[in-house]
């Protein structure tokens, strides 16, 4: 874009008090950037490349310049913004020579107040989509109390044989999101002496029709609910997925208009999983997850482990899954709030509830339970509970938002910013070897 044209859409952006700022086409030097880093010894090598870019000739380069300690890059601050409202920030790179483009390339807003000091912490654009050579960075955020402009950071980090390239950039005031509710329920019931799987089946089936009289998007049941209350081993009540149970919570799923989540025991060959299955709002099995981590007292009981954690796109949201002894492990749930779950719904036995309050905490995701030695309740990404189910026979009930924001005062945003802090390229050493 000419610096004139350019000049002339920003002036009539903050003169319409709707910022709106594209770039691409970048030539020399070009008007309004300038390069940043916290000290010369870590500046990185910052140009134009007229020879590498997106569409037209020109993009914003930046080197790690053989210096292992780099970190910095590209800057603008545009004006024009209104606290409170909504932006977009869209940004298209190309790296080559990076080890962790999760976190050593990185854009972000860092909104600044009139005087150039920071107001509030910065937002980072970290969902990603490829395109080709091309990977494209996309962030929606409100701008902060007191905050006037907004600062466009294009960095390259502690990659000395790297480069990347930007290109296509754009900064767009959008309308603010919609509320997204979703009602969510789960169930606190235990079976005793029931005999039978069928008949702890019904019992929770029943317990559905009485204890939650709402329309829902979520029902939630426990892990193992073919085998509890009946005296049997896991091979006994393990059954093909889909099959007789998954058929009788379709039933229910389809007459309520209700996607339910529940835990029971599949066998495919000679492997039984202690599985989580997801039947949709039309009785149909919409997926399953099998539990990852088995404790030894179900490995020496004869299950298989899983080994992936898929997520799932419901009508109102995406939603992993976790199973009990999952909660003890911090992968689980980072993996599922990496693709992109905003709730975690988890079927569980027993286990530690702070360690539950710290998978919602540090991945800023819903976290729903029912459980039977574990409280029934649902989580926000604040660690506060916001329903809970005390009593055998009830249900813990609330509506949440999946487009509200929980920020930190002092941190910001952490779920896109863990996203991009955290180091998933530095590899734990194996248990037990020097």
């Amino acid at each position: 874009m000419k610096p004139a044209l350019l000049t002339l859409l920003l002036a009539t952006a903050a003169a319409a008090g709707s910022l709106t700022f594209r770039q691409s086409a970048f030539a020399p030097n070009p008007e309004g950037w300038t390069a940043w880093s916290a000290r010369p010894e870590t500046a990185p090598r910052t140009y134009v490349d007229t020879v590498r870019y997106r569409g037209e000739a020109g993009s914003l380069a930046i080197s790690g310049n053989s210096n292992s300690a780099e970190h910095g890059g590209w800057e603008r601050t545009l004006p024009g913004v209104e606290p409170g409202a909504w932006y977009r920030l869209t940004a298209y790179y190309r790296a080559t020579g990076v080890h962790a483009e999760t976190w050593q390339v990185v854009a972000r807003l860092d909104w600044r107040q009139t005087d150039g000091r920071r107001a509030g912490q910065p937002d980072y654009a970290y969902r990603a989509t490829r395109e080709g050579d091309w990977t494209r960075l996309e962030l929606e955020a409100p701008a902060p109390e007191k905050a006037d402009a907004a600062t466009i950071q294009l960095y390259l980090s502690n990659a000395p044989q790297g480069v990347v390239w930007w290109d296509d950039l754009a900064l767009e005031a959008i309308p603010a999101p919609a509320p997204r509710k979703a009602v969510l329920a789960a169930i606190n019931l235990r079976p005793q002496s029931t005999r039978s799987a069928a008949e702890s089946v019904r019992q929770f089936i029943e317990t559905i029709e009485q204890a939650v009289r709402q329309k829902t998007d979520v029902i939630l049941l426990p892990e193992g609910i073919t085998v509890v209350g009946t005296g049997k081993s896991y091979a006994d009540v393990a059954e093909p997925v889909p099959g007789p149970t998954t058929a009788r919570l379709g039933e229910v799923a389809r007459k309520r208009g209700s996607y339910i989540v529940a835990g029971i025991y599949e066998r495919e060959g000679q492997a039984v999983y202690n599985t989580a299955v997801l039947i949709d709002r039309t009785g149909a099995l919409a997926g399953k997850y099998r539990k990852v981590y088995l404790p030894r007292e179900e490995v020496e009981r004869g299950l298989t482990p899983g080994n992936e954690y898929p997520v799932f796109r419901t009508d109102f949201g995406s939603v992993g899954m976790m199973i009990c002894y999952d909660v003890f492990y911090p992968d689980p749930a980072h993996a599922l709030a990496a693709q992109g779950a905003e709730v975690i719904l988890m079927p569980i036995w027993g286990g530690d509830q702070t360690l539950g309050k710290a998978r919602a905490i540090e991945n800023r995701i819903f976290l729903a339970t029912s459980g039977y030695d574990y409280p029934t309740y649902v989580m926000d990404p604040d660690g506060e509970v916001l329903s809970l189910a005390q009593q055998q026979g009830q249900a813990a009930i609330t509506t949440i938002d999946l487009n509200r924001r929980y920020t930190h005062p002092h941190l910001g945003d952490m779920r896109g910013r863990r996203m991009k802090e955290q180091r998933v390229d530095v590899k734990s050493p194996l248990p037990g070897l020097p």
